[in-house]
């Protein structure tokens, strides 16, 4: 059986605009392993969510091919759970029935109510958010909500989770834990993941690979940094350890030197 649950062959991206046709993404050659962790990293506008929307069925490429566990992407499916920045919850419904809604979707033809209930609870236990289950989305964090929406994602027991950079609008501190919390999931899951991130150090935490983008339009993949960083990992200890400033480095080196902006770039 073949590992590779993400296989995207000559993809191209081109959108048609009121300027006229706008080429997103080139010529795209990528696989993602079973259980592997991939981040996409890259200047704003080198279409790194616009790849991560390919791999979900939300857009279906001008050229080539993208398959999921062999099978071709032609539009999105539970095998493939989406984690935005946004946590998209439903305000007027509870965190309990906002997972409970996906779960019913995935499993309902073949498990009972009392089944997809303890199924809609364990995703949230998973993610520390079983205290909050009768609570709406205005009573609780942020970082609570993107607790609750990964929770959503994860109970539909996906081949395949892609998250589009969804620490992005957190805090430092929420940020760090919810990175460190998704570095047990992902342990205890063994989830294959796809990560649009715009912070280098989130993603070499995190990654097994980096795959970093050239700069828009018509972006591709420029280099891929693999990081052999044995797990579980845990973030004080990296700070200092010779393989991760390693990895660090080769990212920053990539994005700010060899494909850096011509305007000033951000710390």
């Amino acid at each position: 059986m073949s590992t590779h649950f993400i296989q995207v062959q000559a993809a191209e991206m081109v959108f048609q605009t009121r300027q006229g046709p706008f080429h997103a993404l080139r010529d795209i050659h990528l696989t993602v392993q079973r259980g592997e962790f991939v981040s996409l990293i890259g200047h704003s506008g080198c279409g790194k969510s616009t790849l991560l929307n390919l791999i979900a069925g939300l857009l279906k490429p001008t050229a080539g091919v993208l398959l999921c566990d062999n099978r071709e992407i032609r539009e999105p499916g539970p095998e493939r759970a989406v984690v935005f920045q946004n946590h998209s919850l439903l305000p007027w419904l509870t965190c309990f029935d906002n997972v409970y809604l996906a779960v019913d979707r995935v499993f309902a033809a073949k498990e009972s109510k009392a089944q997809l209930k303890a199924r809609t609870q364990a995703a949230l236990e998973l993610v520390g958010m079983g205290h909050a289950a009768t609570k709406r989305p205005h009573e609780i964090s942020g970082g609570m909500k993107q607790r609750v929406g990964i929770a959503r994602a994860l109970a539909m027991e996906p081949k395949v989770l892609l998250m589009d950079e969804p620490f992005g609008a957190l805090d430092a501190l929420t940020r760090a834990h919810l990175q460190d919390e998704l570095l047990k999931i992902v342990a205890r899951t063994h989830s294959t993941v796809v990560m649009v991130t715009h912070d280098v150090d989130e993603a070499v935490l995190l990654s097994d690979r980096i795959v970093m983008m050239t700069n828009g339009p018509a972006a591709t993949i420029g280099d891929i940094v693999r990081v052999d960083l044995p797990r579980p990992r845990d973030r004080v200890s990296l700070a200092e350890d010779a393989r991760y400033m390693a990895c660090r480095k080769a990212v920053l080196d990539f994005l700010y030197t060899r494909h850096g902006r011509k305007e000033k770039l951000a710390a």
